[in-house]
C-alpha cells in the first residue's frame, strides 16, 4: 500500500472511530463529563509533553557530551538519532494528546511512557545500534571503559 493511500484512510478512518467513541462515552457518562474528559487529557498530555521533552534534551545532552569525551563518533550518531527519534515521538504525542478523542488520547500517551516510546523507536532502528541494550543500562556494547583500575600479575591454571 503507497504511502498517500495510507494517510487518506488513517485520515478518513480516524476522525470516524473518534466520533463513534466520543458518541458512545457520552451516552455512557453524559456530554459535560465527556467534554471535561478530553479537556482534561488534554492538559495532562501537554504537561508530560513538557515534561518528556525536558527529559530528552537533558539525556541528548549528556549522551552527545559522554560520546564527545570518548571519543567515539559511533556511539554520538546512536545517541543523536535515538535522541531525535525520541524527540520527535514526543512531538506526535502532543499532536495526538491536543486533539480531541479517546482514540489519539491513548496512542498519545503510548508515545509519551519512556519504555512505550523506547519500544516503538528499536522496531525501527538498525539492530546493529542495539538500542534497547542501551536504554537499559546506559552505555552501548561497543562502547570503551571510560576508567577503572588495571591489576596486574601473574595467574596460573589449576586444572592444568
Amino acid at each position: 500500500m503507497s504511502a498517500f493511500k495510507f494517510l487518506f484512510l488513517l485520515f478518513l478512518l480516524v476522525p470516524v472511530v473518534e466520533i463513534y467513541f466520543l458518541i458512545t462515552v457520552g451516552s455512557a457518562i453524559g456530554a459535560w463529563f465527556t467534554v471535561f474528559l478530553v479537556i482534561g487529557t488534554a492538559i495532562i498530555g501537554a504537561f508530560f509533553v513538557r515534561q518528556q521533552g525536558i527529559s530528552v534534551l537533558f539525556r541528548f545532552q549528556r549522551e552527545v557530551q559522554e560520546a564527545a569525551r570518548r571519543d567515539d563518533p559511533s556511539h554520538e550518531s546512536a545517541a543523536t538519532t535515538v535522541a531525535m527519534l525520541e524527540g520527535v515521538l514526543i512531538l506526535v504525542a502532543g499532536a495526538l494528546l491536543l486533539t480531541p478523542g479517546f482514540l489519539t488520547d491513548a496512542i498519545g500517551f503510548i508515545c509519551l511512557v519512556p519504555p512505550w516510546r523506547r519500544g516503538l523507536i528499536s522496531r525501527f532502528l538498525p539492530p546493529r545500534w542495539d538500542h534497547t541494550l542501551r536504554a537499559k543500562t546506559g552505555v552501548s556494547p561497543y562502547s570503551r571503559n571510560p576508567g577503572g583500575s588495571i591489576i596486574e600479575g601473574n595467574f596460573r591454571r589449576e586444572d592444568e
